[in-house]
Order: C-alpha cells, then structure tokens, then sequence
C-alpha cells in the first residue's frame, strides 16, 4: 500500500521565482493535500532555494520534502526524488511550469485502472509574455510541430509524454529503472521503455503551464539540442525515430537551397519567396486570434522559422557525424542545461 497516489518530484537550479510560483500553485489543488506529497531536488542551486523551501515546510501546507545533490543535471535530479518517494505514481513537473488547479484531480479521475505512464499538455497564461506565447504557438499547433509533440488533439506519430508533465507508476520503474545519461532527450528515452511496459494515456485536462525559453538566443539552443538528441535516441533504439522527425530537417535543406537559387533566378523565385512570408503572416494573425493578444503578431515569423532551422540544423549535423560518418554522441549546446 503506498501512502500517497502521485509524488510529485521537481528538479530545480537557481530558479527560486520559479519554485515559489510553482509549489503556490501546488497548495491550491483541488485534489486534497493527503493524497500527494512533492519533492523538490536541488542541483547544487547557489540562490536561496533551500531556506525558501525550509520555510515552506514549516507552514505545512504541503507534504514537501527537499533533497539535494551536487551540479548533476535534472535526470540524476529525478532519480534522487525517485528513490525516496513514497506514491503509486511518480509525476515530474520542471519548476518553470504553473501547475493548474485541476492538474492532480485531473490525473486522479483519468487514472481508473492502472497504466504504465500517462501525461497532460502545456499551455500559456494570460499573464505570458508575447515571446512565451510565440514559442507556445511553434511548440503546440498543429500548423507547426504540434502534430509531431502532440500538444495538440490530433496526433501523427506516437505520444511520448514530456518531463515537465508527465508520470509512470513505481512498479514500472522499479522493473526499467529511471532516467538515463543522456545529455538531452532523457524524457523521451525514458518514456520509449516505459511505453514497452503497458498503456501510456493522455489526459487533456491536466494541464500545466509552461513559461519555456525567455529569449530567441536561447530558444534556438533548446530546438537544436532537440535535433542532436534524436539522432542519438535513434542510435539507442531504432523504435525512436520515425519518418515524420525528417520534416523539420528537409525543410531546412529545402529553405537553404531555395535562398540559393533565389540569388541565382530571383525573378522567377520571388513570388514563392512572398508566399512563404504570407503563409507566416497568417500563422501569426492566427496566433493573435488564439491568444488574443495582438503582442504576439511580430514575435511567430520569427519563432516559427527559428524552431524548424533549430531542430532541421541540430538534426541534420547529428545525422552527418553519427549516422554516416559513424561519430560518438553529441551533445549540441550544454552549458547552462536550466536555462
């Protein structure tokens, strides 16, 4: 019998702002306190994150314990909260993400019979900036990636829930074991053995909300290192790389050798040139209907493209080195890993 039904375990380094917005909003779930506990695993922060969670636990208005290890990254970090928690299910959530009132109660009702793993989606708030809502629009829409993700309903390959929503029960780690060495794509490996354990659900409900990369620099850094990481998942497990991960890469050769030829034949290229930049010009009205925020307008032509190129580049550079060329793992970008 476990004493509580999720554990909640949150790596974190020098995000106290962070983790003060996310444990506030883990005090106001509907879903009642004695039914989970949350495990906030420091990576060696040097803010004051340790005294802010001290203080926290003597309000006691959560069953929180916090545990820390030195500089080692937010896969060790979740193994460490892992191997102390105490529920039927362990669930991450990263501590720049907002949870919603209704995340735990969500996953609750959905959970009615037991399942290997299960995850939720990530949306933005109101209270976002523009760039937020930009990178959200890239990330989730169907019009972009989201099918790929799937953040969005519809879906066109397998659902692989991500490491800033998403759980899998005790039993099923106990039996794989937890995150791996992976420098980036830990989530996705992690979730490829867990899906060959039993049914991995969805719950759209359970939502958090996702602040991700606050500028255009590091956005870039994040999407390449996406590419990178799945050439070497696919080097770990031929299962992980499917056909539709190829489009971001053929796109960016495609856009690369049209800036060629428009150089060389501009007065027959232009008029694609000019639809391409109107299909950005539509997401991004798109974009402002969505979230009705008109900020956002300037922010999707340039979000949009980055996030393909990113992930085309890191993708295509990977498949070079480590497919043909036969190189070791890379890691893409590493300094910073939490930013």
């Amino acid at each position: 019998m476990y004493p509580y039904r999720f554990s909640i375990i949150v790596p974190t380094f020098n995000r106290l702002d962070e983790i003060r917005e996310l444990l506030e909003s883990l005090e106001k779930q509907t879903l009642g306190k004695d039914a989970f506990e949350v495990l906030v695993v420091d990576d060696g922060s040097t803010d004051d994150t340790a005294a802010y969670v001290a203080e926290k636990l003597k309000q006691g208005r959560l069953n929180l314990r916090f545990l820390s290890q030195d500089h080692q990254g937010p896969g060790p970090a979740r193994n460490l909260g892992m191997e102390n928690a105490q529920g039927e299910y362990y669930l991450f959530i990263d501590s720049d993400c907002i949870a919603h009132e209704g995340w735990l109660k969500a996953y609750h009702a959905a959970l009615t019979e037991k399942v290997a793993g299960f995850g939720g989606p990530d949306r933005v708030r109101e209270d976002f900036s523009p760039l937020q809502k930009a990178i959200d629009y890239s990330m989730t829409s169907f019009l972009t990636t989201g099918g790929i993700r799937g953040s969005s309903k519809k879906k066109i390959s397998k659902y692989y829930p991500r490491s800033f929503n998403m759980g899998v029960h005790a039993d099923v780690v106990k039996k794989i074991g937890g995150f791996g060495s992976l420098r980036h794509g830990q989530d996705i490996e992690f979730t490829h053995r867990v899906r060959k354990e039993g049914k991995v659900i969805k719950v759209m409900d359970a939502v958090v909300y996702h602040k991700r990369r606050t500028s255009l620099k590091r956005f870039f850094k994040q999407v390449y290192n996406w590419g990178v990481a799945r050439i070497n998942l696919y080097k770990i497990d031929k299962g992980m790389l499917e056909f539709i991960h190829f489009f971001p890469f053929v796109a960016t050769v495609f856009v690369f050798a049209f800036l060629i030829a428009l150089c060389l034949w501009p007065a027959y290229l232009w008029p694609f040139a000019f639809a391409a930049l109107a299909l950005l010009i539509l997401m991004a009205l798109h974009g402002v209907v969505k979230y009705k925020d008109i900020r956002v307008l300037p922010y999707i032509p340039l979000v949009v493209p980055i996030q393909i190129l990113g992930y085309g580049l890191g993708f295509g550079g990977a498949l070079i080195r480590r497919v043909i060329f036969g190189g070791k793992e890379t890691t893409g970008f590493v300094k910073h890993y939490y930013q």
